[in-house]
This record gives C-alpha cells, sequence and structure tokens, in this order.
C-alpha cells in the first residue's frame, strides 16, 4: 500500500481540490482510501460523507475504536473515505500524549493495508504534529502552489519541514488556482518548473468547474469530464502514479 500526502504551510491553495480529484482518478485502477484529517472536514463534505467518527479521533487514535468501523463508503466503489470532523483540532495534542507520536498515522493506516492500494491524506496546513505524522508515513508529498510570493515561500517552507523529519518522500508540486490573464501566473507557468526540479509543469486552472465543486460535492471528472481541470487533474495523478508506483491486489474484503 502507498501513501501519498497532499500538504501546505499556507491555506486556501486548494489541498482539499487536489486530494479530492487525486483520490478520485486514482480509484478508476486502485484501491483507494482518503484520510480528511483536516478538522474543517472538507474533503469528507465533498464526498458526501457523513463526517461523525465515534468517538473522535482520539478514541480512533488510542484504539478504543477500529479504523474499520470509522471508513464510510462513498458513491465510488473503489474509493472509501476516514472522515474528519470537529474532534480534528485537537489531534496534535492526542498525538503528544502518545509514545512515538509521530508514527500514530502509520500504525492505523498498517491495519487496513490489505485492503487499499493507496491512500491519501488530506492534511490541514502548517508546520504540525499532524503534518509531521503524514510526512513520516508518505511515499510522496503533493503540494499545490498558488502562484504568489507567499505561496512560493510555502514551498520552501515545505521542503524545510520535510528536511527536518524522517520523511524521505519526494515532493511533487505544481501549479493551482491559475489565472493566465495575470503576468505573475504566466511568469511562474514559464519559470518554475524550470527552476525548481520538485515543480512539475502541470497547470490546474481557476475555473467555474473547480468552483463548482463546492455546490456538486463531487470531483470534477464526475460532472465535467472534459473540463479543462479535469484533463488536469488526470496529468497530475499520472505523475503522482510515476512516483508512488502503486500496485493493485487481490483484498480481503
Amino acid at each position: 500500500m502507498k501513501v501519498v500526502a497532499v500538504y501546505s504551510t499556507k491555506g486556501g491553495v486548494g489541498k482539499t481540490t487536489t486530494a479530492v480529484n487525486l483520490a478520485w482518478e486514482a480509484a478508476r485502477e486502485f484501491r483507494v482510501l482518503l484520510w480528511d484529517l483536516d478538522p474543517q472536514g472538507a474533503a469528507t463534505f465533498l464526498l458526501q460523507v457523513k463526517p461523525k467518527v465515534k468517538g473522535g479521533v482520539g478514541a480512533l487514535v488510542s484504539g478504543d475504536t477500529k479504523v474499520g468501523d470509522v471508513i464510510r463508503s462513498t458513491s465510488n466503489d473503489a474509493l472509501d473515505v476516514i472522515p474528519g470532523d470537529a474532534s480534528y483540532r485537537d489531534l496534535d495534542l492526542v498525538f503528544d500524549s502518545a509514545k512515538k507520536s509521530e508514527r500514530r498515522v502509520a500504525r492505523i493506516l498498517e491495519k487496513v493495508a490489505d485492503d487499499y492500494d493507496l491512500v491519501i491524506l488530506d492534511c490541514p496546513p502548517g508546520a504540525s504534529l499532524v503534518a509531521e505524522n503524514a510526512l513520516f508515513s508518505a511515499d510522496a508529498v503533493v503540494v499545490p502552489l498558488v502562484p504568489s510570493p507567499l505561496s512560493m515561500r510555502s514551498l520552501e517552507q515545505v521542503t524545510e519541514f520535510v528536511a527536518a523529519s524522517i520523511s524521505t518522500a519526494p515532493i511533487v508540486a505544481f501549479l493551482s488556482m491559475v489565472d493566465r490573464r495575470k503576468t505573475m501566473h504566466r511568469d511562474a507557468i514559464e519559470n518554475l518548473p524550470r527552476d525548481n526540479k520538485a515543480v512539475t509543469d502541470v497547470v490546474i486552472p481557476a475555473t467555474v468547474q473547480v468552483e463548482r465543486m463546492g455546490t456538486m460535492r463531487a470531483p470534477i471528472a464526475s460532472y465535467a469530464p472534459g473540463a479543462e481541470a479535469a484533463v488536469a487533474f488526470a496529468d497530475l495523478w499520472s505523475r503522482v502514479r510515476a512516483t508512488v508506483k502503486p500496485k493493485a491486489r487481490k483484498r480481503k474484503r
């Protein structure tokens, strides 16, 4: 089982949009589990999953609640979700009080390793113990970048955070929420992939089809498969797939 962490130190860059669309694309050929680690539960909402986790995330981490009991199905038979809810606000404290706190996510995922080919972690923004857990578990870290000075700084911060952790996961960065009418965005498309080897040439546009995810509560490819953004997310998945190389296996479920 391979693990992909979708992460940024900055919020509002399209992180959850990326996690949901990558999970949908991956589910075309693999059995996928998306874990919504963000207390806002946006990925849970977008995939129309009931957000409540029995006993809260603390019970899941302690083992009082079995991971199989909190996994929810979606409209896609190959895609399941561990939902996020308000209890995740305290997840840093829960991890901090646990032994080998940076390994708790990995230990939980070990229990479903035979059921899934790929896990996608939708991480909360910022440098936290939750993020450290995600990075420890990850085979790749996917980083969305909005073409602005602050967002570009976030790539440096992610790179530094990964380097300071025990993770050896490669970074796969891409430009998100791009408006080609803006000079700064066009310059970023041209220069960033050339100047930083972690940045791919994948460009996710800022379009109405992306905005519609909130009202449709679905991945873009499910309602607008020919849209530019849907094609771009499929391209991004192909890059991530080539990086982590998941393998489809027979399952016990």
